[in-house]
């Protein structure tokens, strides 16, 4: 399981003062890459070989509001992975209370667009990383 953590700035919020909701999308996103470069896979050189990672499914939940200045933490792990593609489980707590959860379905394509097979550097990282989403 990797963490990440994200402070809540105003420019995060609403006029109701809370994080508006696509920015729980940005935050998940920002600690998929931070994860991906932590257990050593290079984007920029997937990418110059043609490759690149695309959300191809996301289903989220909306528990509970953050707000201006909170402290969150972004959880992301692997829940399993397909020959082309990665599916995580990713969820922002503020301590121990869970605000927001998302299954995300990752796949590896080309530049023109076509699925393929995940790089076996890439899925070498992933091994016995498996978790279940709960």
């Amino acid at each position: 399981m990797h963490q990440f953590p994200v402070r809540v700035y105003y420019e995060d919020t609403d006029l109701a003062g809370i994080v508006y909701y696509a920015n729980y999308l940005k935050f998940i996103e920002r600690a998929r890459s931070e994860w991906l470069r932590a257990v050593g896979v290079d984007q920029v050189a997937m990418k110059s070989e043609g490759l690149v990672f695309v959300v191809r499914r996301i289903e989220a939940d909306y528990i509970a509001p953050a707000r201006f200045d909170d402290n969150l933490t972004v959880h992301s792990s692997i829940h399993e992975m397909g020959a082309a593609r990665i599916t995580m489980c990713q969820k922002v707590r503020r301590g121990d209370q869970l605000l927001f959860s998302a299954v995300v379905t990752l796949v590896c394509i080309t530049e023109a667009g076509r699925p393929v097979r995940l790089p076996k550097d890439v899925t070498s990282r992933f091994v016995d990383t498996e978790s279940r989403c709960s």
